[in-house]
């Protein structure tokens, strides 16, 4: 019987900490965006398809360090990134080596400022300028690319213009217009 009593306390306290630890776990969640890198993104879009946001970035620009701190730092975002896209930090510069449809992108010379990786170039359209957003859809399609930093107010609407698909069937200037009619009528 007493044994019996201990086997019971014993799973009783298992069960305990394994619900307490899940909630930890899903609490965290979406205290920060799930950033991954490329290669990454394209295995899971193999089988979960998702649209895909890129953060191109650089380690010495100030306002992608600003992005880090204000935007991709908000709550909303957060949750709304997670939920939507896979996020992929790229690095402008980086020295890594990407396998992309057949292609090997590389940086020609790794660890010197001003030299990117052909990713990133490619991806920009040799447009570099930092912070750059590119949205592409789940067969890696580009959609767009913007250069600039963005506020949380300004990305929301962007993230839900491509999330979902209202790029289909307007433009973005018509979109925000709604949005704008909208507010005006409530």
């Amino acid at each position: 019987m007493l044994s019996q009593i201990k086997k019971n306390w014993f799973l009783l306290m298992l069960c305990l900490i394994g619900i307490f630890t899940y909630g930890f776990i899903a609490g965290d969640a979406d205290k920060e965006i799930k950033w991954i890198n490329f290669d990454e993104a394209v295995k899971l879009n193999a089988k979960h398809p998702k649209k895909i946001f890129i953060d191109v970035y650089t380690q010495w620009c100030g306002w992608c360090k600003k992005m880090d701190q204000s935007t991709y730092t908000d709550p909303e975002i957060i949750k709304y990134i997670n939920k939507n896209f896979y996020a992929v930090r790229l690095d402008a510069e980086t020295a890594d080596t990407f396998h992309f449809k057949d292609h090997k992108f590389y940086n020609l010379k790794p660890h010197t400022r001003g030299y990117t990786n052909e990713l990133a170039s490619s991806l920009l359209d040799n447009n570099l300028a930092y912070p750059t957003t590119v949205y592409m859809d789940e067969n890696f399609s580009r959609l767009t690319y913007l250069q600039s930093y963005a506020s949380p107010a300004d990305l929301k609407p962007i993230l839900v213009y491509f999330a979902e698909n209202k790029y289909k069937t307007m433009s973005y200037q018509d979109y925000k217009k709604s949005l704008s009619d909208t507010l005006t009528k409530k």
